[in-house]
């Protein structure tokens, strides 16, 4: 089974930070040939898509609610990519998902099975 692996999430209280981290599991899966994204999702809300590469050269795309205090990046050698979340204020509670969709196969999409991370005092 093709399978993400999100971990890192917590509880923090606001104005904290949290790191989360997505890697392979069970299968060879290069970041390096995937379009990694976050994405995030409260009960009864849509899946929101947070921060995601967008190109071959690390152009990213940031949701304008986390514009300024997330950063996505990837570490080519770990075949890990980050979620860094800084600022986390109580509407950035949610599951987050770490998501990776081919560059080159754009059927190839895959999905993790979501880490929870709650911001409250």
């Amino acid at each position: 089974q093709v399978q993400l692996v999100e971990s890192g999430g917590g509880l923090v209280q606001p104005g904290g930070s949290l790191r989360l981290s997505c890697a392979p599991s069970g299968f060879t899966l290069s970041f390096s040939s995937y379009f990694a994204n976050w994405w995030r999702q409260t009960p009864g809300k849509e899946r929101e898509l947070v921060a995601g590469f967008i190109s071959t050269v690390g152009n990213t795309y940031y949701s304008d609610s986390v514009k300024g205090r997330f950063t996505i990046s990837r570490d080519n050698a770990k075949n890990t990519v980050y979620l860094q979340m800084n600022s986390l204020q109580p509407e950035d509670t949610a599951v987050y998902y770490c998501n990776a969709k081919g560059i080159y196969n754009p059927r190839a999409d895959y999905w993790g099975q979501g880490t929870q991370v709650t911001v409250s005092s």
